[in-house]
């Protein structure tokens, strides 16, 4: 079925394969139930093929490259990915045509293909899921390039003021665009990540974790340098040696991340084996019934430019499941869950170890924590709440396409 004048989307994604990524699948799924044909560019995994259609969406694939290896390697994934991206984009081109060029950062150096595409009358969405300047700096936090700081800074400008329009996940992302990007607040949308709720989505906890009898603590989520899964283990170690509780079981639930086998060796030199559970990579099913088993959810996330304005989808994963919440008290995880968490100054161990033993022996305020977590997200947070906006940044973007003989823009 064709799309209709400036209904032809083609999504560039680097960061995660299509359909695993979730905000990308959300928007995608949206916009071709809005009337929108929508073409994906992504990197493959091993059993995914180059070209084929995924609930709708015609997805084009170039083979993923190797995990990235500190800054050099991260500079070659990026590369690598720009040019098989654009490569795949004049197949798309050629092939089915599109009208708007809709950008999943990182990286923000998907801005070259859109100026490209732009001066052949396409427009140019920018979704600003990263700040990878501060995502640059919290990731190589013990030696940051000045250089590359300063570059990452300039890709992302550009790509703001190159874009037709910017989405932006949150407020706080919105104030880095205006002040930093120098993007007119009309061509800014916030598109909030947001659970989807299906009716599959409870699910009978993990009998063998509740056959523990002991207080499960849960935490889902990449294991970067960046996301604080080694303040977590440093908390547990407090919560263990310093406040006596061996009455939990922590389950850390992920495969992904470049920090994930250092704080598997960390976990053993604090003496945690007995208490943590790396799952590794599970499935969606598995994974909902290791969160439904969980008492207590935790976001270690530490304090530092990055996480203080990013919002992190695991705070309403673990609400939306009616979970209460110990985290460290950042400015969007106010935002988010409000009631739902118990805040802990940011970066202290010990105060978090505290947090969590307190919750532990309360099941009345974990209850009552849990189901305001569950109604803010029904009322407010999950993804259906989002899709009026981004539809509108469609149209906002789509306005001065017209359709005549074939497919041009009006000026």
């Amino acid at each position: 079925m064709k799309a209709s004048a400036g209904k032809r989307v083609l999504m560039l994604l680097e960061n995660n394969p299509f359909p695993q990524d979730p905000r990308p699948r959300r928007e995608a799924r949206a916009l071709i139930n809005a009337g929108y044909q929508i073409a994906i560019i992504c990197p493959a995994t091993a059993e995914q093929c180059w070209r084929e259609t995924v609930d709708g969406v015609r997805v084009y694939r170039y083979p993923a490259p190797p995990g990235p290896s500190g800054v050099l390697g991260y500079l070659w994934e990026y590369a690598y990915s720009m040019f098989a991206s654009f490569v795949l984009s004049l197949v798309v081109f050629l092939r089915d045509g599109f009208d708007v060029i809709h950008a999943h950062n990182p990286p923000d150096t998907f801005v070259f293909i859109g100026a490209f595409y732009k001066i052949l009358g396409k427009r140019f969405v920018f979704d600003h899921h990263d700040l990878a300047p501060e995502m640059y700096h919290a990731r190589f936090r013990s030696a940051p390039n000045p250089l590359i700081h300063k570059a990452l800074v300039w890709a992302e400008k550009l790509s703001c003021r190159l874009a037709d329009h910017v989405i932006a996940t949150n407020q706080s992302y919105k104030a880095v665009e205006i002040a930093r990007g120098k993007v007119p607040e009309e061509r800014i949308t916030i598109v909030r990540n947001g659970p989807e709720i299906k009716n599959d989505f409870s699910a009978a906890p993990d009998p063998r974790l509740r056959a523990l009898g002991k207080t499960i603590l849960g935490y889902v989520g990449v294991m970067g340098h960046q996301d604080g899964v080694d303040y977590l283990l440093r908390a547990l170690h407090h919560l263990i040696f310093k406040l006596g509780r061996r009455d939990f079981y922590c389950v850390i639930i992920g495969g992904k991340g470049e920090a994930r086998e250092s704080l598997k060796t960390l976990c053993c030199e604090l003496g945690l084996n007995e208490y943590v559970w790396f799952t590794g990579w599970v499935s969606d099913e598995d994974l909902n019934r290791y969160l439904w088993a969980a008492d207590i959810c935790v976001d270690p996330d530490p304090s530092n430019p990055f996480n203080d304005r990013s919002t992190m989808i695991k705070m309403t994963e673990y609400m939306a499941r009616g979970k209460p919440i110990v985290a460290f008290d950042l400015p969007e995880h106010r935002f988010t869950a409000q009631e739902a968490a118990v805040y802990v100054h940011p970066n202290d161990e010990l105060e978090f170890a505290r947090a969590l033993a307190q919750l532990m022996d309360d099941p009345q305020r974990r209850d009552a924590m849990g189901a305001f977590g569950r109604r803010r997200v029904m009322a407010e947070l999950a993804w259906h709440h989002s899709v009026d906006n981004l539809l509108r940044a469609y149209r906002i973007v789509t306005a001065g396409v017209e359709e005549t003989a074939g497919v041009r823009y009006a000026r």
